[in-house]
């Protein structure tokens, strides 16, 4: 059976939440939570699968980006705030509980989600940003940086020094990415190179530099990489993100402090007990999972968890779809008998 992508409204008196929707509303629910700067068609590939295979998979566009409320101080943008809204939108489908997926700054809300409110998450997957119980924060992430590959007097802040940047030179990172957003969609959408892996990854320069794409004060002028975007989701990344302006998007950077004191009162030291999957992705040498430190603390605070390895970049979703897919099913019917649905005949 064909399921049709439905375009649906959240609303609350604190946030407005737009979310795509797909499959039999009575089916068990799966939430996608995408990252920077992404939309909730960037599950375009997950949401007709999932449906095809009993499920009803959602995919909201976080605060800040598409038809969702953009909130105008950059405080609103902490992990705890979209924590909320996930919850306003469970309650608003009608759940007690959901499997989340979340990929890029989605991980953390939904790893917030699960540390949090464990009783509103069946289970939880994450794309390429693991589980970090101190909270996704510069503080954090430095401390496990591979010395061996970004030397601590050249690189002080390691990959992370991009986000340093945010915080230190807001406006400027906005303007730049809104000098030309079609060409800031072509630059950021692409796929993973293998000949990156072992290399100093380009954000660990971005201070140095003078900002994004080495201080030139706009994107770099590069061809689509349809691996990962088609001509319509360009058009359609680029029309929300001139609407919405970069404010929203770059300001989930700005609040570490946020974050960490939010993941330090998680109770239980934020020790999840679900079934947890991890998908580290082999060619993302900015969230560097296999050779660093990063999945560390994941690893030590997880009582269930799966780990699977995907020769793809940032975007897993879209270059890999099939591997992503394949990988997310099998883990929700091991670890989800009851929920799983037969495959419909068509």
């Amino acid at each position: 059976m064909y399921h049709p992508i439905t375009e649906h409204v959240c609303r609350t008196p604190r946030h407005t939440t737009f979310y795509l929707s797909c499959g039999a509303q009575d089916a068990p629910l799966l939430v996608f939570v995408h990252g920077w700067p992404d939309l909730g068609i960037g599950w375009r590939h997950q949401l007709r699968c999932f449906a095809a295979l009993g499920f009803r998979a959602v995919a909201p566009d976080m605060r800040g980006y598409g038809r969702s409320t953009v909130h105008r101080d950059k405080g609103a943008y902490a992990i705890e705030e979209s924590v909320a809204d996930m919850l306003e939108l469970l309650a608003h489908l009608g759940r007690d509980r959901a499997i989340w997926v979340g990929h890029d700054w989605g991980t953390p809300v939904v790893w917030g989600l699960a540390a949090h409110h464990p009783e509103r998450c069946a289970g939880v997957a994450g794309l390429c940003v693991p589980y970090l119980p101190a909270g996704f924060a510069p503080p954090v992430l430095i401390p496990l940086v591979d010395r061996s590959i970004y030397p601590e007097d050249r690189f002080p802040a390691g990959q992370w020094d991009y986000q340093l940047y945010y915080e230190e030179h807001f406006e400027d990172a906005q303007r730049v990415f809104e000098a030309d957003v079609p060409a800031t969609v072509r630059a950021m959408f692409r796929k993973g190179n293998p000949k990156g892996r072992g290399r100093p990854a380009k954000f660990a320069t971005t201070r140095s530099d003078g900002g994004h794409f080495g201080g030139l004060g706009r994107a770099i002028d590069l061809p689509l990489d349809t691996d990962i975007l088609g001509e319509e989701e360009l058009h359609h990344y680029a029309a929300t993100l001139e609407r919405n302006g970069f404010f929203g998007p770059d300001a989930w950077y700005v609040n570490g402090a946020r974050n960490m004191a939010f993941a330090q009162r998680a109770p239980g030291g934020g020790r999840l007990r679900m079934p947890v999957l991890f998908f580290h992705a082999e060619n993302d040498f900015v969230c560097e999972t296999l050779e660093s430190r990063l999945a560390g603390p994941m690893r030590a605070h997880c009582d269930d968890l799966t780990e699977l390895r995907v020769p793809t970049g940032h975007w897993m979703a879209m270059e890999r779809p099939q591997d992503v897919n394949a990988g997310l099913a099998k883990w929700l019917a091991l670890k989800f008998p009851r929920l799983w649905g037969p495959p419909e005949a068509g």
